[in-house]
């Protein structure tokens, strides 16, 4: 499968000044910004922008950014699911997966993680595609948000709808490891019956287990 990538871009209004969100950003591009420093919720700042510039040299990897001037205050990351995980067992190469979303604190509750979704899906490739994403609640910002898991997984979801990934179900062992976790999915126009039949496999492995 050839992974194509058209870049688009849009202007996003906030109270704290304007925001250009725009992607899937090149690698040296990417590498040329600042990247903001309250970007900590995977790694430290530095290992992130250089984690960010590795994947958007990927094949299938993609990056969607929001910037303010010249530094980066939020990301969506999309490529091939992680070797170790369940997802990536069937070695699909229309299968992708929506691996990190963060924005900065001063930036929360501006739409900057809607806006990064509605970016991402501008791109007429991502019906080629099916995209997964896992929420796990140890990954999100409980402390600074005070939200508990329930509020933010709702926040979460609704987030995921805008770009039109929706809940699924699935038996794997560390979503299942907490209620609030999530498995949720887009499936592309374009993508067939076959794909959509073996992600289906994916998520159901121990149905015949005892």
């Amino acid at each position: 499968m050839e992974h194509k990538k058209t870049y688009n871009a849009k202007e996003l209004k906030t109270p704290h000044g304007s925001l250009i969100i725009e992607g899937p950003i090149s690698s040296d591009k990417l590498a040329g910004y600042e990247f903001h420093e309250h970007l900590t919720a995977f790694r430290p700042p530095e290992q992130q922008h250089q984690a960010l510039v590795g994947i958007a040299q990927l094949e299938e990897g993609r990056i969607i950014i929001a910037r303010h001037h010249h530094t980066i205050v939020g990301y969506v990351t999309y490529l091939f699911p992680d070797p170790l995980e369940r997802w990536s067992e069937d070695k699909m190469d229309n299968l992708i997966e929506l691996g990190a979303i963060e924005v900065i604190p001063k930036f929360r509750g501006c739409a900057v993680g809607k806006n990064l979704l509605t970016v991402s899906m501008m791109d007429n490739a991502m019906e080629d595609y099916l995209i997964i994403t896992t929420e796990y609640y140890w990954h999100w910002d409980l402390k600074g948000t005070g939200l508990n898991v329930w509020e933010y997984r709702k926040i979460m979801e609704k987030m995921m709808n805008v770009g039109g990934l929706v809940w699924y179900a699935t038996d794997d062992p560390e979503i299942c490891s907490h209620p609030a976790n999530c498995l949720m999915a887009r499936i592309g126009t374009r993508v067939d019956v076959e794909t959509i039949q073996r992600f289906d496999r994916l998520r159901f492995m121990n149905r015949f287990m005892y």
